[in-house]
């Protein structure tokens, strides 16, 4: 994957409470992020249209535009659409793919752009990554920060539950993701930043230890601060590093091999726990596991319908997906033999966590 873009490291704003969006209209009219009020708004075709509907009279005479996205193509498509007229920024308002979608497209011509999130499935919701299918193959493209981060809590919760508990998994799996970044730090001498992982680790350990849940406007709170500390600790690394490790590996590889499996959320979260196992941190396994069925996510490939055999052969497969990374799958080195031993070791673990 390539350096991510670094020229905008945090967000102009971030505003997370109820009745959020309500102020879009005030927040794209600040000089910083919209001098002359030239503003295009992109949607999607559910909650995001809703969105834009309701605070359609403090857009003023901003340009909507609808996606389907989740494609390379399509958010080119968007892209020269944006370069026909000179906007001063974009406002994407809507799920992970309508917001990756905008981030490119903005990103294609150095839009500023405003990432207003109806769900908290990923941290794509302020990240500099926008994850989108080509040729049938999902990428990850290194795209600027969002200028402005929105969460409404009010859209959120009105949202699918599964989507944003999804999220509890993606920040969780940061734990994961820093514990290989400084096993490669160790053994290759790959350089950590010490502030971008300390950035992506805090937020995973404030949602590990909190009790409350998707119902509680305080633990969602925590939620989407996570995510959006995940995109910061990628902009100020210039990598997705501090948030994608092994855990990540294996979600790609369940895309690869069996995709439709679960979202990239759950199955982060799962590959998070399965990489603890492997690397022998049974305080840090134990308290993940019981987060994650805390929050009704799955723990084991089981869950997600997948057989003994086909996980093997997503954990054979996931360094593929990743040549570039050195974790703890790499550093194991598993034939076929230890992986099935690993992994029956490993159902046990989770049925007596």
């Amino acid at each position: 994957m390539p350096l991510l873009a670094r020229t905008i490291l945090t967000p102009l704003h971030v505003d997370v409470r109820r009745g959020a969006v309500a102020d879009l209209g005030r927040i794209l009219a600040d000089g910083r992020i919209s001098a002359g009020g030239d503003v295009a708004v992109v949607v999607g075709h559910g909650v995001g249209a809703q969105v834009a509907d309701l605070i359609r009279p403090s857009l003023g005479a901003a340009d909507i535009f609808t996606v389907a996205g989740g494609t390379l193509d399509s958010a080119n498509e968007l892209a020269a659409k944006l370069r026909a007229r000179s906007y001063d920024a974009v406002a994407g308002i809507g799920g992970g793919t309508t917001l990756d979608t905008a981030k490119y497209a903005a990103t294609r011509y150095g839009i500023p752009m405003v990432s207003v999130a109806t769900s908290l499935a990923n941290d794509g919701i302020g990240s500099p990554v926008a994850s989108l299918v080509n040729d049938g193959i999902k990428g990850s493209y290194g795209v600027h920060i969002p200028i402005a981060v929105i969460v409404d809590l009010d859209f959120v919760e009105a949202g699918p539950s599964r989507y944003n508990r999804g999220g509890i998994g993606d920040v969780l799996s940061n734990l994961s993701a820093v514990a290989d970044w400084e096993l490669a730090r160790d053994v290759r001498g790959e350089p950590v930043d010490g502030l971008s992982a300390s950035l992506a680790r805090t937020g995973a350990e404030a949602l590990l230890r909190h009790p409350g849940d998707m119902t509680d406007d305080g633990f969602v709170t925590v939620l989407a601060e996570g995510l959006i500390a995940s995109g910061l600790a990628m902009a100020v690394s210039g990598s997705s590093r501090p948030c994608s490790g092994g855990c990540h590996e294996i979600m790609h590889a369940v895309d690869v091999l069996n995709p439709g499996t679960g979202s990239h959320g759950e199955l982060a979260g799962m590959g998070a726990l399965f990489c603890t196992f492997l690397r022998g941190d049974e305080p840090r396994f134990r308290a993940m596991s019981a987060c994650l069925a805390r929050h009704e996510l799955h723990r084991t490939h089981r869950d997600f319908g997948l057989s003994d055999e086909q996980f093997v052969d997503v954990i054979g497969f996931a360094p593929r997906t990743r040549p570039d990374r050195y974790t703890i799958l790499e550093h194991l080195d598993m034939g076929t033999k230890e992986i099935r031993t690993r992994l029956a070791d490993y159902v046990d673990a989770v049925q007596r966590s």
